[in-house]
């Protein structure tokens, strides 16, 4: 196994790990907290890291990349990573805003960007056991 492949996994798992504690603690705590935002930012910084890195290797390894299975964990993980953006940007509004009512209803969008966060992250796993 490839070093750049180790420190990928590795960030991944991380975005994986920090982004379940934001999504999961903020739905437990029933409001949105500086340190759920926090989390989603470690979560958003870790993915897009650890994406760049296998878009290095990816690039190494052209012919892998036609397979299906390469070509949805592609689009997944684009549209998977841009709702993570887009959710972070959010959470850091709404915490600033201040408005407990609009922190109290964040979590259900929360918990549908985990959701489809975690399709590419099973499909880039099964991937690489193949």
């Amino acid at each position: 196994m490839s070093t750049i492949l180790i420190f990928a996994t590795i960030s991944i798992s991380l975005a994986l790990v920090f982004y379940t504690l934001g999504v999961w603690g903020e739905r437990r705590a029933k409001i949105l907290k500086i340190r759920h935002l926090i989390f989603f930012w470690m979560g958003l910084v870790f993915d897009a890291v650890g994406t760049l890195l296998m878009e290095r290797i990816a690039d190494v390894n052209v012919e892998s990349a036609t397979t299906i299975t390469s070509s949805l964990h592609g689009i997944t993980g684009l549209l998977a990573i841009l709702l993570m953006l887009v959710h972070t940007i959010w959470a850091s509004i709404v915490f600033y805003q201040n408005n407990d009512e609009k922190k109290r209803k964040f979590h259900k969008f929360s918990l549908l960007v985990w959701l489809i966060w975690l399709i590419p992250y099973f499909i880039g796993m099964i991937n690489g056991m193949m």
